[in-house]
Protein backbone atom coordinates (compact mmCIF):
# COMPACT_ATOMS: atom_id res chain seq x y z
CA UNK A 1 0.00 0.00 0.00
CA UNK A 2 1.19 3.31 -0.65
CA UNK A 3 1.64 5.85 1.72
CA UNK A 4 -0.33 9.28 1.53
CA UNK A 5 2.28 12.18 1.40
CA UNK A 6 1.57 15.79 1.95
CA UNK A 7 2.29 16.34 -2.19
CA UNK A 8 -0.45 13.91 -2.59
CA UNK A 9 -2.52 15.71 -0.49
CA UNK A 10 -1.43 18.53 -2.69
CA UNK A 11 -2.40 17.39 -5.72
CA UNK A 12 -5.86 15.64 -4.18
CA UNK A 13 -6.92 19.61 -2.90
CA UNK A 14 -5.88 20.61 -6.65
CA UNK A 15 -7.92 18.20 -8.31
CA UNK A 16 -10.80 18.87 -6.05
CA UNK A 17 -10.90 22.66 -6.51
CA UNK A 18 -10.56 22.50 -9.92
CA UNK A 19 -13.54 19.90 -9.86
CA UNK A 20 -15.42 22.17 -8.14
CA UNK A 21 -14.84 24.47 -10.38
CA UNK A 22 -15.51 22.68 -13.47
CA UNK A 23 -18.88 21.34 -11.69
CA UNK A 24 -19.72 25.19 -10.78
CA UNK A 25 -19.34 26.56 -14.18
CA UNK A 26 -21.58 23.76 -15.51
CA UNK A 27 -24.20 24.43 -13.39
CA UNK A 28 -24.16 27.70 -14.49
CA UNK A 29 -24.34 27.20 -18.20
CA UNK A 30 -27.19 24.73 -18.09
CA UNK A 31 -28.98 27.02 -15.79
CA UNK A 32 -28.65 29.78 -18.59
CA UNK A 33 -29.29 27.55 -21.25
CA UNK A 34 -32.86 26.50 -19.35
CA UNK A 35 -33.71 29.55 -18.97
CA UNK A 36 -33.18 31.29 -22.10
CA UNK A 37 -35.00 28.76 -24.02
CA UNK A 38 -38.35 29.70 -25.92
CA UNK A 39 -41.46 28.94 -23.97
CA UNK A 40 -43.97 28.35 -27.01
CA UNK A 41 -44.40 25.80 -29.15
CA UNK A 42 -46.80 23.01 -29.93
CA UNK A 43 -47.61 20.28 -27.35
CA UNK A 44 -44.63 18.32 -28.45
CA UNK A 45 -42.38 21.08 -28.28
CA UNK A 46 -43.94 21.51 -24.73
CA UNK A 47 -43.21 17.90 -23.84
CA UNK A 48 -39.56 17.38 -24.91
CA UNK A 49 -38.69 20.84 -23.53
CA UNK A 50 -40.43 19.36 -19.96
CA UNK A 51 -38.11 15.92 -20.55
CA UNK A 52 -35.37 18.34 -21.16
CA UNK A 53 -35.89 20.70 -17.93
CA UNK A 54 -35.78 16.90 -15.91
CA UNK A 55 -32.89 15.43 -17.13
CA UNK A 56 -31.21 18.93 -16.09
CA UNK A 57 -32.30 18.96 -12.43
CA UNK A 58 -31.45 15.45 -12.18
CA UNK A 59 -28.19 16.25 -13.49
CA UNK A 60 -28.16 19.13 -10.99
CA UNK A 61 -28.98 17.11 -8.53
CA UNK A 62 -25.92 14.41 -8.99
CA UNK A 63 -23.75 17.60 -9.49
CA UNK A 64 -24.75 18.83 -6.38
CA UNK A 65 -23.86 15.38 -4.34
CA UNK A 66 -20.57 15.52 -5.88
CA UNK A 67 -20.45 19.33 -4.90
CA UNK A 68 -20.93 18.52 -1.33
CA UNK A 69 -18.30 15.62 -1.19
CA UNK A 70 -16.08 17.76 -2.45
CA UNK A 71 -16.55 20.06 0.07
CA UNK A 72 -16.49 17.39 2.47
CA UNK A 73 -13.18 16.16 1.13
CA UNK A 74 -11.97 19.64 1.33
CA UNK A 75 -12.70 19.83 5.07
CA UNK A 76 -10.94 17.09 6.03
CA UNK A 77 -8.00 17.92 4.34
CA UNK A 78 -8.37 21.40 6.58
CA UNK A 79 -8.93 19.08 9.72
CA UNK A 80 -5.93 16.92 8.57
CA UNK A 81 -8.14 13.69 8.58
CA UNK A 82 -7.89 13.32 5.16
CA UNK A 83 -7.31 9.91 3.61
CA UNK A 84 -8.80 8.04 6.29
CA UNK A 85 -11.15 5.00 5.43
CA UNK A 86 -14.70 5.87 7.17
CA UNK A 87 -15.21 2.32 7.56
CA UNK A 88 -12.36 0.79 7.94
CA UNK A 89 -10.33 3.14 9.55
CA UNK A 90 -7.24 2.64 7.57
CA UNK A 91 -5.37 4.82 5.46
CA UNK A 92 -6.78 4.88 2.03
CA UNK A 93 -4.83 3.78 -0.63
CA UNK A 94 -2.79 6.81 -2.43
CA UNK A 95 -3.53 6.00 -6.21
CA UNK A 96 -6.93 5.79 -4.95
CA UNK A 97 -7.28 9.31 -3.53
CA UNK A 98 -5.43 10.76 -6.85
CA UNK A 99 -8.01 8.88 -8.84
CA UNK A 100 -11.25 9.83 -7.16
CA UNK A 101 -9.72 12.49 -4.41
CA UNK A 102 -13.29 12.54 -2.71
CA UNK A 103 -13.45 9.36 -1.84
CA UNK A 104 -14.00 8.50 1.60
CA UNK A 105 -13.54 4.56 1.14
CA UNK A 106 -10.77 2.59 0.67
CA UNK A 107 -11.14 -0.51 -1.38
CA UNK A 108 -11.59 -2.84 1.39
CA UNK A 109 -14.35 -0.22 2.79
CA UNK A 110 -16.22 0.32 -0.41
CA UNK A 111 -16.47 -3.60 -0.70
CA UNK A 112 -17.60 -3.79 3.06
CA UNK A 113 -20.26 -1.27 2.71
CA UNK A 114 -21.76 -2.76 -0.95
CA UNK A 115 -21.83 -6.15 1.02
CA UNK A 116 -23.45 -5.00 3.86
CA UNK A 117 -26.16 -3.29 1.65
CA UNK A 118 -27.13 -5.76 -0.93
CA UNK A 119 -27.52 -7.85 2.76
CA UNK A 120 -29.87 -5.60 4.04
CA UNK A 121 -31.23 -4.53 0.88
CA UNK A 122 -33.70 -7.49 0.52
Amino acid sequence: MSQLTKEHIKQCREKLIETRTEILNRVKVTRQDLYAEDKGGDEADQTVRTLAESETLSMHERLRTRLVEIEMALARIDDGNYGVCEETEEPIEADRLLAIPWTRLSIEGAEIRESVEKRYAR
